[in-house]
């Protein structure tokens, strides 16, 4: 944010503007000066604007309510400006390699039970899903980047999907179950205290599920 003294110069520079008939200018004036709001181009551009009409316009463009305002909180203003300007990570999505992008949908859908964010291409060649908070990027590809086994072999996941409790991770792997879903590696308890389940998609992606144990 700007300090005062650069303040004072734009207000300068929006009065002579106006004072030289700068076209552009009576555009900036109407949308922040209410007094403005109504009027043509041509009649901002022949009223009356003085110096404190160029500085509450500056005021008002930087969110403060008048010239006052921003003298007394252009301090306070700058420390909130600067805590929402960190970033914010909001979402992360897993990114698979498919070969039938259709296909690839069909199964998160129907057996998996996610739903469809979104799909592009003319033919399509990439998507995402999501379920509750977990987020699947889909990328069709016209050849395959590991050999046949390797991921099953290697157990080299794709993705890795939580819940919330023991309960759940059981309802959802039996729910998987009674309609046929591929595992690579059903429901069972590993050594640092939590339940997972590994599905296998039609491409060998490898998606593990994991909750805790109790």
């Amino acid at each position: 944010m700007p300090n005062l003294e650069a303040f004072k110069k734009h207000a300068k520079q929006y009065l002579r503007w106006h004072h030289e008939q700068y076209y552009p200018v009576a555009a900036i004036i109407r949308e922040y000066l209410p007094r403005f709001r109504q009027l043509s181009d041509q009649e901002i551009l022949a009223a009356g604007f003085r110096l404190t009409d160029a500085q509450e316009l500056v005021a008002r463009k930087e969110g403060f309510e008048g010239w006052r305002a921003l003298r007394t909180g252009a301090h306070a203003a700058m420390s909130k400006t600067h805590l929402h300007t960190v970033p914010i990570l909001t979402s992360v999505a897993a990114h698979l390699y498919v070969r039938d992008l259709t296909a690839s949908i069909e199964f998160f859908t129907i057996k998996l039970g996610f739903t469809i964010d979104f799909v592009y291409g003319d033919p399509p060649f990439y998507g995402q899903v999501s379920r509750d908070n977990a987020l699947l990027a889909l990328r069709s590809m016209d050849e395959s980047f590991f050999a046949e086994d390797i991921r099953e072999r290697e157990e080299l996941l794709s993705a890795s999907i939580t819940l919330a409790s023991a309960d759940e991770i059981k309802q959802l792997f039996l729910a998987y179950q009674a309609v046929d879903v591929p595992f690579a590696q059903g429901l069972r308890r590993e050594p640092w205290g939590a339940k997972t389940f590994i599905v296998k998609d039609p491409d060998g992606n490898l998606i593990l599920f994991a909750g805790p144990a109790e």
